[in-house]
């Protein structure tokens, strides 16, 4: 059935395809069809322990699947980004810190270390995994400091790598991280049910791979450390101590192989391809024509928001291999989905990277010359979280009047850009989208409308 556009205002129907797929990649009911996949054992006690940006709904749906089987959790633990109730008295409640590690952190390690401790090997662990838990359970290894954990946190932030990279980081200096919490509760039967938000659904990226082995050695995190630039930077405790692991004078993360993922599975419950086909066809069922685009979103979010801006002035419904700008004759929408990095100066001011790539988007758009004007653009970049960097935006929209409305505002935007003050640039044009915690963290969107515009 085709259904009605929400408006004719193009921020409007982009936050209706926003919410479409947000919606879609919900933590409950993706984890209660995986949990309806793994047979009922009653004689086991289940534990919980339900970590990230996710971690409340999905701790909620498991609480309730055990109530229909007449069970109820043996205990474990819920690590949170903002206070909320707990969904069962066994399940403490604690709030971590994020994006980086602070005391909520440190409190929320202790707190997993006492869960662990409290399962039997005969039971099972049902691990609710989502983004954000790299920061949420962040703790030191026993001898490293807590203030040298946060230096590298906040240089990974700054240091424009993917999640990928980061986390192969900072998983050699977490306590929970690469695959050492599976090791604390084996031989108890792990079931490790995740919500991805990292490109490709790599599990040993997601929250930095708690439940399974960590492929790299030492040297490989090292050399990641230099070529990025950071070696010199990284504290010199931390750097002894990558050191020491490559002399085999200390521990090295849990490898493949290892005893405990013979009683440990992980899977991905919900990703970001899941959320993009769900704007996909609520597009469709407008009435759109709606593409998800091809490749996911990497690099520099300043270089993809100019970029997306030049291939949406270009955009050919036909695709005709040679055909010039044009061909657009109906209301168009174009997906894309992924995340991108910014790679922070030292005037850096307050954003994040979906703030950041419309504000770059807008820039674009606003110079385009007039044999584009055939055609009106409005472009949103958001978190599928709700929270873009340490802001209380998911993200932004842009449009051709958005860079001229921060110039009105008495900003200069092009400044803004290059020293990363978006959030501002943008909330002066009012062009901030804020959502608040959606409950969910499968990277980011960037929905684009384009609008034949025949009367100019």
């Amino acid at each position: 059935m085709t259904l009605s556009p929400p408006s004719g205002d193009p921020r409007a129907l982009l936050a209706d395809l926003y919410w479409a797929a947000v919606t879609a990649a919900a933590p409950g009911p993706a984890l209660r069809k995986a949990l309806g996949q793994h047979p009922e054992r009653s004689s086991r006690r289940v534990h919980i322990l339900a970590l990230g940006k996710a971690a409340l709904p999905m701790a909620e749906t498991a609480v309730a699947v055990l109530a229909e089987r007449g069970q109820q959790p043996a205990g474990g633990l819920v690590v949170v980004p903002e206070p909320s109730p707990s969904p069962h008295a066994r399940l403490p409640l604690v709030v971590g810190d994020h994006p980086q590690p602070g005391p909520g952190s440190q409190a929320a390690a202790d707190r997993l270390s006492a869960a662990a401790i409290a399962v039997r090997p005969e039971d099972e662990v049902w691990v609710l995994l989502s983004g954000g838990t790299s920061s949420l359970i962040a703790a030191p290894l026993p001898g490293l400091a807590a203030t040298d954990l946060a230096t590298l946190f906040r240089l990974l932030l700054g240091s424009g790598l993917d999640i990928t990279a980061m986390n192969r980081i900072r998983k050699r200096f977490s306590r929970w991280s690469g695959g050492r919490l599976a090791a604390a509760l084996a031989p108890a039967q792990v079931k490790n049910f995740t919500i991805s938000d990292v490109i490709g659904d790599d599990l040993g990226s997601i929250g930095s791979g708690p439940c399974v082995s960590d492929p790299f050695s030492a040297t490989d995190v090292r050399a990641t450390l230099v070529s990025a630039g950071l070696w010199q930077a990284t504290p010199i405790g931390l750097r002894d101590y990558l050191e020491a692991v490559e002399r085999g004078a200390l521990p090295d993360t849990p490898k493949p192989g290892h005893p405990a993922f013979k009683t440990t599975t992980a899977t991905v419950v919900a990703s970001n391809r899941l959320a993009l086909e769900a704007a996909l066809q609520h597009a469709a069922d407008l009435g759109l024509e709606a593409h998800l685009m091809d490749a996911a979103l990497h690099g520099e979010a300043a270089e993809v928001g100019r970029g997306l801006a030049t291939r949406l002035l270009a955009y050919d419904a036909t695709k005709a291999p040679t055909a010039q700008a044009g061909g657009l004759n109906k209301h168009t929408v174009l997906i894309w989905g992924g995340e991108t990095t910014v790679t922070l100066t030292p005037d850096a001011g307050l954003g994040g990277r979906s703030q950041e790539l419309a504000l770059a988007a807008a820039g674009a758009l606003a110079a385009a010359p007039r044999k584009h004007a055939s055609r009106r653009i409005s472009l949103l970049a958001a978190g599928t979280d709700g929270r873009d960097g340490p802001t209380d935006a998911a993200g932004g929209f842009a449009d051709e009047t958005v860079w001229r409305e921060v110039t009105a505002a008495g900003r200069d935007p092009a400044r803004d850009l290059l020293s990363h003050h978006s959030h501002a640039a943008l909330e002066a044009a009012g062009a901030l989208f804020r959502t608040g915690m959606t409950g969910t963290n499968v990277m980011d969107l960037v929905l684009a409308l384009l609008v034949p515009d025949t009367g100019r």
